[in-house]
């Protein structure tokens, strides 16, 4: 089971002042090849699993961007960390 929820936004700074969509769009394809559960939201995106394989994929979508060209990236992170588990539906389901 899962004992992390980890919502990521990630605001490349493009080197030429391009749209950053496609590379936000890049990210996102990181975070669904590594097999999480995640779901995309309108200004972060959120993965479930364990805490240190999520830190793992924030710093291979932080690479990524750099790869890409862009000088420096901003990642705003939140955290929430419960050892017997964590779980997107269960903290939402109130709301469905």
């Amino acid at each position: 089971m899962a004992n992390a929820l980890v919502s990521i936004q990630i605001i490349p700074k493009t080197a030429n002042g391009e749209d950053t969509i496609p590379f936000v769009d890049d990210a996102i394809a990181i975070i669904e090849a590594s097999g999480v559960k995640y779901q995309v939201n309108p200004l972060e995106t959120t993965m479930e699993g364990e805490l240190s394989f999520l830190f793992n994929i924030i710093e291979k979508m932080n690479e990524k961007m750099t790869e890409k060209g862009c000088p420096s990236v901003i990642s705003q992170i939140k955290v929430f960390y419960k050892p017997d588990g964590a779980s997107m539906d269960e903290l939402t389901e109130k709301y469905r």
